[in-house]
């Protein structure tokens, strides 16, 4: 399973300059006026993972495939958005896309990049989330108008639940909602009932001023502090040649590798691990998936027809140096339909 992404601020706060060193490739257009992306930019994104690397170097395989994270890139939203405003209806349709929204904030100091309506984070974070909201209210009324034939006084209430909330620039993810109540507006897809994190774009030499991990708070939320300038340098330089950098600012790892891993536990996704001679692979599941499930990622076949895993925790499969040992040391468990995965778990699945 691919995670999602959509990466959305202001115009010219960063986000393609990110997105294009995240990828290491120029697949957006860059430029310092607004609106210079008008379509959204796609690109899969692995998810580097140093327990990966260990199982490779330990099975000698051919091959190591990481988990990965489709980032979309969508162009700048403004005030107004909701309404239309700049080319706000098509961007917010390509929000309601994501899994999870990366709001991207400006906090260098370049005052030669137009500002585009920026003022600071935190008011630029309130503008951006009540867009949402706005958007959000016009789909309650359709759902209104749509059900209005259609008795439902359990999404009735939940709509005029929700109304309440938008109405005081509250998200509906920040609701309590029941998950009956929630599955009665699944099928609307509201913007603000989307998880999101909070990525404000500094000054490289500002950086390293901060302990790792690099986050700060904005009002009662946890901002991560990333540096497209930084992410943009090290697109260019090779392994060693980024460990160097790094270490130069202070920094154990990119603080865009930190903010992706964020992402998965904000997903509440885990990641499970297969490895042998022909290949080294993350897998990501749902956290609280049975071994089953687990198998089916990497095949349907394998679920339908699953009889066990042969399962062991990554910390004892490099105590102990493999398959083998693991199993002479009772550290290799046979596990049935009911087991629910770990993360870190290595699995061998057994189906018929």
């Amino acid at each position: 399973m691919n995670l999602s992404c959509g990466v959305a601020g202001f115009p010219n706060v960063g986000k393609s300059t990110l997105f294009n060193a995240v990828l290491k490739k120029q697949l957006a257009f860059i430029a310092n006026y607004p609106f210079a992306t008008i379509e959204p930019n796609e690109g899969i994104v692995e998810v580097k993972d140093a327990r990966v690397d260990k199982l490779f170097e330990m099975s000698k395989s051919a091959k190591k495939i990481y988990s990965t994270v489709k980032l979309i890139d969508i162009a700048g939203l403004v005030k107004g958005a909701s309404t239309g405003a700049g080319l706000g209806n098509k961007f917010l349709a390509h929000i309601r896309e994501v899994d999870l929204i990366l709001f991207v904030l400006r906090g260098f100091n370049d005052e030669n990049v137009i500002r585009e309506g920026s003022t600071s984070p935190s008011d630029d974070l309130e503008v951006l989330k009540t867009e949402l909201c706005l958007k959000d209210l016009e789909t309650v009324e359709k759902a209104k108008s749509e059900k209005r034939k259609v008795k439902n006084e359990k999404l009735d209430s939940v709509l005029a639940k929700i109304t309440h909330a938008l109405n005081n620039n509250k998200l509906i993810s920040q609701i309590d909602l029941s998950d009956e109540e929630r599955k009665e507006i699944k099928e609307y897809c509201f913007l603000t009932n989307k998880p999101y994190m909070i990525l404000i774009n500094i000054d490289e030499n500002q950086i390293s001023n901060f302990q790792f991990p690099i986050s700060k708070q904005i009002g009662k939320e946890e901002a991560y502090l990333v540096s497209a300038k930084i992410e943009n340098e090290l697109a260019s330089l090779s392994d060693e040649e980024q460990k160097e950098y790094l270490s130069s600012l202070g920094l154990k790892e990119a603080p865009l590798t930190h903010v992706i891993r964020a992402a998965f536990n904000k997903l509440n996704l885990i990641q499970f691990f297969t490895t042998g001679i022909d290949e080294t692979r993350s897998w990501t599941i749902v956290n609280g998936s049975k071994a089953p499930q687990a198998a089916g990622t990497i095949h349907t076949d394998f679920e339908k027809g699953f009889i066990k895993a042969e399962v062991v925790s990554y910390g004892d499969f490099v105590k102990y140096e493999g398959w083998v040992k693991c199993k002479e040391s009772g550290k290799l468990r046979i596990e049935g339909r009911e087991y629910i995965m770990k993360d870190g778990d290595i699995a061998e699945f057994r189906f018929n």
